[in-house]
């Protein structure tokens, strides 16, 4: 049994089918009709939706459904936009954090090796001084300028040598003492962890 081929041409809501047209780049592009996804209002014998509510049937919807796509891709472009500029600050934060850590570790090495005559004990504040001679060498000192009177050495920096032997400076040591005393906190608190930020 063949069905005529009006009835071919059209689809299930009554719609003509329009024909593959190969278009010609030079000519101007103005169609009379549009493409679309054939729909099979009953798969599997079951009616899902209402075809002719839902369906796109003209151009105007066509538009309206290419704008909705178009504003899908700017929010995926700007979403997409804001996850990365938040990655690029948390990257620019390490970064300084590695710088930080890199400096600490120089400070500390060259605290570690300069000259001294004492054994350097955690907890303490030490200073430091520079030679007077040519090579203004540094040296380690566990005499204050205040202690020295009126013949103090030139003074370079103080620093206070903590228990996991870093050096902290003089001017950050109320600083780390309040960090110590948060970690006191956090390590007394076991299994009731709780971390708060102002």
């Amino acid at each position: 049994m063949s069905l005529p081929t009006d009835a071919i041409r059209q689809d299930d809501r009554g719609f003509q089918k329009a024909e593959m047209q190969i278009m010609n780049p030079r000519e101007a592009n103005f169609q009379e009709t549009v493409n679309l996804v054939e729909r099979n209002p009953c798969p599997n014998g079951v009616a899902l939706v209402d075809p002719d509510r839902v369906g796109k049937k003209t151009q105007f919807d066509l538009v309206e459904l290419a704008a909705e796509i178009q504003k899908a891709d700017h929010f995926t472009r700007a979403t997409a936009g804001s996850k990365l500029s938040v990655i690029a600050e948390q990257v620019r934060f390490l970064q300084e954090q590695a710088a930080k850590v890199l400096e600490d570790a120089q400070r500390n090495a060259e605290l570690n090796h300069i000259a001294c005559n004492f054994k350097k004990i955690p907890g303490k504040t030490y200073y430091v001084y520079k030679k007077p001679d040519i090579n203004g060498r540094k040296y380690m000192s566990m005499i204050s300028p205040e202690e020295w009177g009126a013949n103090v050495p030139e003074f370079v920096a103080a620093y206070k040598l903590e228990y996991d032997m870093t050096w902290t400076p003089f001017d950050k040591i109320e600083q780390r003492q309040d960090e110590n005393l948060a970690i006191d906190k956090i390590l007394k608190a076991g299994s009731q962890l709780q971390l708060t930020f102002s």
